[in-house]
């Protein structure tokens, strides 16, 4: 006859632990809502400010705060007329496409390069893959000399192509997608090379279908970084300010002659729409992109 065993009772913590534990909970929450507050104060200023009807009454501030962050008369014509006014149309394009160029570039350099260090073996792997990751130390405007002199000698200074292609290959985009190739199992490459696939149909096929919330996660970074980058371009562009891209123009609005704090608000909320729009968009696979960064 085996004899039961009884389960172990669970004990309850003691009332102290418990009350421990509640306050532990409400300040992390507090925490948490202090730094919400602190991220996103900015953005809500700025959307008040940009929707205030300037021409209701006189005497209307932003300072007037916390007034301002309240307005009383909603508005959109801050929109339409700083967009007129400034032809932002242009701009736009300009930054859409300088933007849909550096993404695809920097995602198809980055996802190449980091094959070969992650899975190939191969004698000096360990040193170059060092010598990338270093630059992540230096400034980037210490290449900036170079890479004018570069594009004037190219003769593409001042066109679309001398803003992209310096900045494709990034360090920190190889070291992405490195950890992410290292998180696919080895046993799918050698399955695929018992099937006589080449390097290059492995990394088409296998690695890059699998990593595609990594990508989605570069992209995004890169997409942000593009977007509102404002000293290159305005440096590669100096010689053609049409192709200039919104983030140049947005702050052009901020002159001797010009300056409206509304208009200023609506062309920020203008240049931050379509960033928050495609991220909100690819918000799930940039979470999961993450967490495989970070695992890797």
């Amino acid at each position: 006859m085996i004899a039961k065993t009884r389960a172990p009772e669970r004990t309850r913590p003691a009332p102290r632990v418990r009350a421990l534990s509640v306050l532990g909970k409400v300040g992390t929450y507090a925490l948490l809502t202090v730094i919400l507050v602190f991220a996103v104060f900015p953005f809500l200023w700025t959307l008040a400010i940009s929707l205030t009807d300037k021409t209701v009454s006189n005497g209307v501030s932003i300072y007037d705060f916390p007034a301002s962050l309240f307005p009383r008369h909603l508005t959109l014509n801050n929109f339409t007329d700083v967009y007129k006014t400034f032809s932002l149309g242009k701009y736009v394009w300009n930054s859409v496409v300088i933007s849909t160029l550096t993404v695809i570039g920097t995602l198809f350099v980055a996802s190449l390069a980091a094959y070969p260090l992650a899975r190939i073996r191969f004698p000096g792997r360990a040193i170059i893959l060092g010598i990338i990751l270093s630059t992540l130390v230096l400034p980037s405007e210490t290449s900036f000399i170079v890479n004018v002199l570069t594009l004037r000698n190219l003769g593409i200074l001042g066109t679309y192509a001398g803003v992209v292609l310096p900045v494709l290959a990034t360090a920190f985009g190889i070291f992405v997608m490195r950890s992410a190739y290292l998180a696919i199992p080895e046993t799918l490459l050698e399955a695929a090379r018992l099937d006589g696939a080449t390097e290059l149909q492995i990394w088409w096929r296998i690695m890059l279908p699998l990593s595609v919330p990594t990508l989605t996660a570069l992209a995004i970074f890169t997409l942000v970084g593009s977007w509102n980058d404002y000293f290159w371009p305005s440096l590669a562009l100096i010689t053609n300010e049409d192709l200039q891209p919104l983030a140049v123009a947005v702050l052009k609005l901020r002159g001797q002659f010009n300056y409206d704090p509304f208009n200023i608000a609506a062309g920020a909320m203008i240049m931050m729409l379509p960033v928050l729009v495609v991220f909100l968009a690819a918000q799930k696979f940039f979470m999961r992109g993450l967490d495989g960064a970070v695992k890797g």
